[in-house]
């Protein structure tokens, strides 16, 4: 049996791990804890969870095997970290910190101490995803030459936590959101990112809050030469995620094109010389994040090694980014 700590609810994506976690016949919830009162109160009415008292300090002395961090994305660093010295290890929300300086602390303290680290990527679960995996890998494409992706999503004011527009909290839409891609990207290639061209991040929509940088681009290139152009911006009207545009991936290969997208469970295949598309429905994924956490505990490092790799990329053009600003 697993036993998890959670600390924080601040980000509705932890119900996702907690309800995955509470069904979970060889994970045992140990405890909860959430520092600010609001958030403790909406965990409450939303998932039935009774908070403990202790602190995160005190919770680290006890037996648990690991700790589900929710936190405010500026706060996660530092809890990862002081849990990792703690000899715990680590499953997140993404992103798991928000400077490269965490990150390196992150990375050392997890070799030393053999202890894993799984993040709530869930694209790279998708059925669409592990299609377009096997057609790439099965090399009837050819090379990727090209790739491009979107991965916007809308402000939405009125559920959005309020902590994401403090100074400090965010950490960065690049960071944020294009996380998700820059992985899938690593993962789908096999080839990690080599150059960085040009990254952008500046305040389109956010109308309340003018210094929050809402919209995000970059261009960079892979190991191959193979270029990569992205938008992740909180640009995109309220039905989101219904939009064929809420995270559309595109690989331009030397015999063909492999397009996705997350609204729809199909894949289309335009090959070279073929006038009409193949189009291939992909069914249900058979796993998802809670698993692969399962898999790292007993056996190698391979999901924590990405993890950082996918961390470092979307930091360093978030940096890019950061350092491009007039």
């Amino acid at each position: 049996m697993i036993k998890i700590l959670f600390n924080g609810f601040r980000h509705g994506h932890i119900n996702a791990l907690y309800k995955k976690a509470a069904a979970s016949d060889i994970i045992e919830i140990s405890g909860c804890i959430e520092e600010d009162t609001d958030a403790r109160i909406a965990a409450q009415y939303n998932l039935g969870i009774s908070f403990s008292d202790k602190s995160y300090d005190e919770w680290l002395n006890t037996d648990i095997d690991a700790v589900a961090i929710g936190l405010a994305y500026g706060d996660r660093g530092e809890a990862i970290i002081k849990a990792l010295r703690a000899g715990k290890h680590i499953i997140s929300d993404k992103p798991i910190c928000t400077t490269v300086e965490q990150l390196e602390e992150i990375k050392k303290l997890s070799e030393e101490k053999d202890l894993k680290i799984v993040c709530m990527l869930d694209l790279r679960y998708l059925s669409q995803t592990l299609k377009a995996k096997e057609i790439l890998d099965s090399g009837e494409l050819g090379e990727v030459r090209n790739i491009a992706f979107n991965g916007q999503h809308y402000i939405d004011y009125q559920n959005r936590p309020s902590w994401y527009f403090e100074n400090g909290k965010h950490g960065g839409t690049i960071n944020d959101l294009a996380i998700h891609g820059i992985d899938i990207v690593r993962m789908l290639t096999g080839l990690e990112f080599s150059k960085i061209d040009a990254a952008r991040v500046w305040n389109s929509y956010a109308h309340k809050h003018p210094n929050f940088k809402d919209s995000a681009i970059f261009m960079a290139r892979l190991e191959n030469g193979a270029g990569v152009m992205a938008d992740t911006s909180y640009s995109a009207p309220s039905q989101a995620f219904s939009l064929p545009t809420y995270w559309e991936f595109r690989f331009w290969c030397e015999k063909g094109l492999l397009s996705f997208n997350y609204a729809d469970s199909k894949i289309t295949v335009y090959k070279e010389g073929q006038v009409s598309p193949l189009i291939i429905n992909c069914g249900i994924s058979p796993s998802d994040y809670l698993d692969d956490f399962k898999i790292e505990l007993t056996n190698g490092r391979k999901m924590t090694q990405n993890i950082l790799r996918s961390t470092k990329t979307a930091l360093m053009i978030q940096q890019t980014a950061d350092g491009s600003e007039e």
